[in-house]
This record gives structure tokens, C-alpha cells and sequence, in this order.
């Protein structure tokens, strides 16, 4: 019996250690297949770079420009400048995209919840130009914003020409695969974005008008939550997607596939990758209380520090061990906010990142007049 049972663990162990080493040779040469010309893919939280392929051409992006478009409509929601409830009148410059689109009416009327559902769900070009419309004025001062916007967040290989990527007069509108990441983690720090991208089916006017996702990822890959796909002739198929799963959200980005099926499938096996080979190691906030201070006004002040997020090959974040670096006192003066030492994270003793420990409150170098009481103190205790 007790051989039984030996030769079953030996089995298993066996048979896990064959299975690691596969997984091991599976993702070692990891690379999408020659019909991708350009992909990325990042960690939201961290952005960490996992994957990468030509990542930096510009490149027409279809309808994934839209990515843009509802950042800056969230930027103006979360601002206050604009509500959800707020009424949008189409125009007529509106009514006229081609495209996807919901077919809006010059003079209809519909809430800003539901022109960025149409915009986000299924890719309304019109939709697009009422908002731009709505938030700047025009299209062309919206554009603008897109353009400020991209350069504020360092995106060194974008321009646009309008909201919505439609290119048949476009000439100068392209992006690459890793600004569009860029812009796509921008976009995902407002969270009411994904109650909007992982929505499959839905309508609008009351019902009257279906809207389905043009991201079938959403629906048939296990933690996809967004975020925009796009095609034309000239981009060929795109997609920026993103997809949450154990606390760790990967953006994948997939520009000029030949076909909806290339972009879906290669878009799957970057997250496939992603997840089967990574974890996100997030340390817990580090508190100390008392540490000494001398020749303060206080013989003591507290510590943080906000800990970090690290990426990390799967299955390591249990090795991982930190370390505080503090003197072993402080000086006064001590200024609130001041950094005061760091915690050292490792990984096998091989550091993967560091935080600051500051001091949460001011400590006031002790003065004559401090000394004086402190000296009469003793005496009158005496």
C-alpha cells in the first residue's frame, strides 16, 4: 500500500514538472504569427511592456482612434464639465458620418449616456461628432484637444485628423500600437469606462435600436472587460483590448491584421501568454509609529509608505521579501511628506522594486525657549 502511494506522488510530481517544462517551451520564443505587422502588449497598473512587435510604426488605426475620443469624454464627466444626463442635439455635419453608426437625425435628441454607449458598444462614427460637437464646439477644435491630449501623454507617433478613424480623406491620422496602449491605460483610470466596453448587448431609444459589441472578446474570452476595435482598408484590422483577471489587467493592442479572426486569435494568444506567465505582486501599505526623533520638539513621529505594484513571472510573488532601509533615528527638523528612508522587494535576493517611507508628520527642531522650559522642568521636579 505505502508503495502505491509513493509511485502516485512520484506520478504526480512527475507529471507537473512535464507540464511546467511545456509551458516553459510553449511561451520561451512567444511570437505572433507573421500576418500581425505591429502589437503590444502591457500590465494596466504597472505599465509594463511584456510584448512587443514593431510597436512604434505609424499606422492607420480605424476606429480604435476612438479610444481618444472617449478618454476626453470621460475626462469631462469625471471633471463635472459634463454629466451623463446632459442632452446632445445632433447636427447636421453629425448626422452625415458614414460608417458604423446609429443613424442619428439632424435635431435628435439623446443623453450623453447613450451617445457614449453607441460610441463605445458599436463604434458610431456619428456618435463621435455629436460629442465633439457637444464638448468643444466643432469637430476641428475637439481634434485639437486629441492632438494636446497625445502630446501630453508622450504619444511620439500619433496624429489625428478627426474622432471616429474613418480614413477614406485622411491623410495624415495614424498612431502606432504603443500609443494607442498608451492611451488606452490613460483611458481605463476612469473605471465607469468599463460599465460601458464589457456591455455585449444593449439598445438605445427606449429600446427601439439594438446595439451590439464590436468586441466579440467580450463575450467569448474569460476576462475581457474592453475596449475598442476598428477596420478600414487602409488600417486593415485593429483592436486595443483589455482583459482582468487575479487582480492583474493586460492591455493587448493589434494593428493591420488581414482579418477579424487574425486580430481576435492573436489578440487571445498575447493574453493567453500574459496570464499563464505573469502575476501582479501589489505590497500592502507600510505604517510605523514612535520612530525616534532627537533634538526635536517631539521625541517621536510616524512613518508610511504606499507600497508598490510589480510585475512578476507567475508563481514567484510568494518568494517575494521586503526590506525597510531607515536610520535609526531621525534629526529633526523633520518636514512632513520627507523622505526618510525605502523599502526594499526582492525576488530570491535579486531587487524588483522600492518604495519611499516618508514621515507623516513635521517634527520642529527644539529651541532655546524649549531647552530653557525643559531645564526648568528638571529643577522645579528635583
Amino acid at each position: 500500500m505505502l508503495f502505491i502511494f509513493k509511485k502516485t506522488i512520484f506520478c504526480v510530481l512527475f507529471i507537473s514538472i512535464i507540464l511546467a517544462c511545456l509551458q516553459f517551451v510553449l511561451y520561451a520564443d512567444f511570437e505572433i504569427g507573421d500576418s500581425i505587422p505591429s502589437a503590444i502588449m502591457i500590465e494596466k497598473s504597472t505599465g509594463t511592456v511584456i510584448y512587443e512587435k514593431d510597436a512604434d510604426s505609424p499606422r492607420p488605426p480605424a476606429s480604435v482612434t476612438k479610444v481618444m475620443t472617449m478618454l476626453l469624454i470621460m475626462e469631462a464627466v469625471d471633471s463635472g464639465k459634463l454629466s451623463l444626463d446632459d442632452t446632445v442635439t445632433v447636427s447636421a455635419h453629425a448626422a452625415s458620418m458614414g460608417g458604423s453608426q446609429v443613424y442619428l437625425k439632424e435635431g435628435e435628441q439623446m443623453t450623453v449616456n447613450d451617445m457614449l454607449k453607441s460610441i463605445v458598444v458599436s463604434s458610431a462614427n456619428d456618435a463621435c461628432v455629436a460629442m465633439a460637437e457637444h464638448i468643444a464646439g466643432s469637430e476641428e477644435a475637439f481634434v485639437g484637444m486629441m492632438n494636446d491630449k497625445a502630446a501630453e501623454l508622450g504619444m511620439a507617433n500619433t496624429h489625428f485628423e478627426n474622432t471616429n478613424g474613418l480614413d477614406d480623406t485622411a491623410k495624415e491620422h495614424y498612431t502606432s500600437s504603443r500609443d494607442i496602449a498608451i492611451m488606452s491605460r490613460e483611458l481605463l483610470k476612469h473605471e465607469k469606462i468599463l460599465d460601458f466596453s464589457s456591455i455585449w448587448m444593449d439598445s438605445i431609444r427606449g429600446g427601439e435600436f439594438g446595439l451590439t459589441n464590436t468586441n466579440r472578446l467580450i463575450r467569448f474570452y474569460k476576462g475581457a472587460n474592453g475596449l475598442k476595435t476598428g477596420s478600414t482598408s487602409k488600417a486593415g484590422f485593429c483592436i486595443s483590448a483589455t482583459a482582468e483577471r487575479d487582480g492583474m489587467t493586460l492591455i493587448v493592442v493589434i494593428m493591420g491584421a488581414p482579418t477579424r479572426d487574425d486580430r481576435n486569435e492573436a489578440a487571445k494568444s498575447l493574453f493567453d501568454y500574459g496570464f499563464a506567465n505573469y502575476s501582479l505582486f501589489t505590497s500592502e501599505e507600510l505604517r510605523i509609529e514612535g520612530f525616534p526623533v532627537k533634538r526635536g520638539v517631539s521625541d517621536s513621529c510616524n512613518l508610511s509608505s504606499e507600497g508598490i505594484s510589480v510585475l512578476c513571472p507567475k508563481g514567484s510573488i510568494e518568494n517575494v521579501t521586503s526590506e525597510n532601509i531607515l536610520p535609526e533615528f531621525l534629526n529633526a527638523p523633520v518636514a512632513e511628506g520627507e523622505q526618510v528612508g525605502k523599502v526594499i522587494y526582492a525576488i530570491d535576493g535579486v531587487q524588483i522594486g522600492e518604495a519611499e517611507i516618508v514621515a507623516d508628520t513635521s517634527v520642529e527642531k527644539v529651541g532655546y525657549g524649549h531647552l530653557l522650559i525643559d531645564i526648568i522642568k528638571k529643577i522645579f521636579a528635583i
